[in-house]
């Protein structure tokens, strides 16, 4: 069973990878574009228009640069997991099946299909993670007013 657990984290921390890869892209053309439009701001005989078109620009361009930091971190928290490895208590990196879900500690990119299955990727700092942390399988948390019974951890 334990081998079925380290395949089920291992295709999830490829999920992870692929969602947190998206954000880099995606930021990354987005901030791209702002710059272009930035560059592209004309000057017209309106002075104020052409500055205030080239700070909006820059404005959104900084703003998808704060996406792109953001998914980058992501990005480190992602590769420093260790997915190979058996944990006895819930601690990232972990497979936490409850009696509500299925919880991967890792990133917060939400819910995930796996193999017909859905799963959690929650990052350890989430309200649940921290209600589950160091816990072990037998052991209940309240969530939420609802009671989560952990099945396995590993």
């Amino acid at each position: 069973m334990t081998d079925t657990y380290q395949e089920t984290k291992i295709a999830l921390l490829g999920l992870c990878e692929a969602y947190v890869q998206q954000r880099i892209d995606t930021a990354r053309i987005a901030m791209e574009a702002a710059q272009e439009a930035a560059n592209s701001e004309s000057k017209s005989s309106a002075g104020d228009k052409y500055e205030t078109g080239r700070a909006m620009a820059q404005l959104e361009r900084d703003r998808h640069a704060q996406l792109l930091a953001e998914a980058l971190k992501l990005q480190q928290d992602v590769n420093r997991l260790i997915v190979e490895k058996h944990y006895e208590t819930v601690q990232p990196g972990s497979l936490v099946i409850t009696n509500r879900g299925t919880f991967f500690i890792s990133i917060s990119a939400g819910k995930m299909l796996l193999a017909g299955k859905d799963y959690f990727a929650v990052s350890p700092a989430s309200p649940i993670a921290t209600s589950l942390s160091g816990k072990k399988m037998g052991d209940t948390v309240t969530f939420n007013k609802l009671t989560y019974q952990i099945q396995a951890v590993n």
